[in-house]
């Protein structure tokens, strides 16, 4: 077995953020510090948590668990297909891949046109042919990723990161605003929930097969040892990430004339122009461009792992040209329909895949073949199902009703079932204990 070195751990630590790291990431922090104002520490302390904290235990439980499918195996041997099925699905070719191109173009490219060019169909798909085919090439070798990303990408990013930052330090800014909305009552509750916006959590799990098969090119094979550096590269990305929110938070929270900005990167925009001038808007699409580029390569690479391992009919580079082509032509029909059929999807996957997290990481304390992973799940899944139904299609009927658990208002009503379901899934479990206690006694 080979033992890696500081300089290998570092590289695929960089590897792993530079595959969290999105436009997501980008435009998040500075929208969330322009609205907590004097409350910007506290909101990015919230935001960290979830944004850097639960991805950090994602790839933890998965790292323990030996794997995605088995984490979702101790629910139901047809959870351990169906749910990292429906994860990859969401977080690739269904939203996450075709997003990043899209986004990729309307920040990289789209200030630059004509006005004719920005109204044509043309110029979106000539760029992200270009884009996916770029995307596709670099995913074809998964065995370089770390050179790739560690080596050339990521460094860009962070240096440029880095540039803005640093600049800003020799710029006029604003002072820190008066906090608005939720962020003035309760700024850290808030920031914490913000952070689900990255949906890294889920990347989180997905993620894990990638490094699991970067490590074993290294020559790591034992399990042990998997679990050990998998857990090193999670905590590794989970600091860079959490350094890089901080960065683009306060930037955010005093960018000169951002008070009316709608979002993140109309927030950047404004501050790119304060900071560089003209320039300052290339180099700010150049930012995205890279950023969508890492995350586009890494979502196809773990993807097309998964797919392959899951249904090895087509190889890695079919399932990879299938997922390129799929995620190009959906980037070509805009963000509005992905989004009318994905989040919906995701507002049930991912408090199921929080909760998945927590028993994970609390495994040691649950018995074996235990029903709390059913129950527990199960609840949560039923609940986030109900809650999307009465959302989309219900127009809010039933949420009277709903009100009524804890923190249902801040999207965080799946708590009650998840206690219900641990709860109910220990008593079980010692009920089962005791009968099985009495049957060996008397067959004694």
């Amino acid at each position: 077995m080979n033992h890696l070195s500081k300089k290998e751990i570092i590289l695929i630590s960089i590897m792993l953020f530079s595959m969290f790291f999105g436009a997501g990431n980008l435009i998040f922090p500075p929208f969330l510090g322009q609205s907590a104002g004097d409350n910007l520490w506290l909101s990015l302390a919230g935001f960290i948590l979830s944004a850097a904290g639960l991805p950090i235990l994602g790839v933890i439980a998965v790292a323990r668990a030996g794997g995605f499918s088995a984490l979702a195996g101790r629910v139901h041997p047809s959870f351990a297909f169906l749910f990292p099925f429906l994860i990859y699905l969401s977080i690739g070719p269904g939203l996450a891949i075709p997003r990043a191109g899209s986004l990729a173009y309307e920040m990289g490219a789209l200030p630059f046109l004509s006005a004719n060019l920005k109204e044509s169909p043309i110029a979106l798909a000539v760029y992200t042919l270009a884009f996916f085919g770029v995307v596709f090439w670099l995913s074809l070798s998964p065995s370089k990723l770390v050179d790739r990303f560690s080596k050339l990408l990521t460094p860009l990013l962070l240096v440029m990161i880095a540039i803005i930052f640093i600049r800003s330090l020799f710029m006029p800014m604003n002072t820190l605003q008066a906090p608005k909305g939720n962020y003035a009552a309760n700024p850290a509750f808030q920031g914490f929930l913000d952070g689900y916006l990255t949906m890294d959590a889920l990347a989180a799990l997905a993620f894990g097969i990638v490094i699991a098969n970067t490590l074993k090119a290294k020559g790591v094979h034992e399990e042990k040892s998997l679990s050990v550096y998998m857990v090193y590269a999670g905590l590794g990305a989970g600091i860079l990430l959490s350094v890089i929110y901080l960065a683009l938070g306060y930037l955010g929270a005093v960018a000169p004339h951002a008070a009316e900005a709608k979002n993140g990167a109309q927030i950047l925009t404004l501050l790119m122009n304060h900071l560089f001038g003209a320039g300052g808007t290339m180099l700010l699409g150049l930012l995205f461009t890279l950023a969508c580029l890492c995350v586009s390569i890494g979502l196809v690479i773990s993807c097309s792992q998964f797919f392959n391992t899951t249904l090895p009919w087509l190889s890695y580079k079919g399932w990879a040209t299938v997922l390129t082509v799929w995620s190009m032509a959906i980037a070509n029909l805009g963000l509005t329909q992905i989004l009318k059929v994905s989040v919906p999807v995701l507002g049930i996957l991912y408090p199921v895949a929080i909760i998945l997290i927590i028993l994970a990481l609390a495994h040691r304390y649950i018995a074996t073949a235990s029903v709390v992973y059913t129950i527990t799940v199960g609840l949560v899944g039923l609940f986030s199902l109900i809650d999307i139904v009465n959302t989309v299609f219900l127009a809010g009927k039933w949420s009277s009703s709903l009100s009524g658990l804890p923190l249902y208002s801040e999207g965080l009503g799946w708590i009650v079932p998840a206690i219900v379901g641990i709860l109910t899934g220990n008593i079980l479990d010692k009920i089962k204990n005791i009968r099985n206690t009495h049957t060996e006694k008397d067959a004694a």
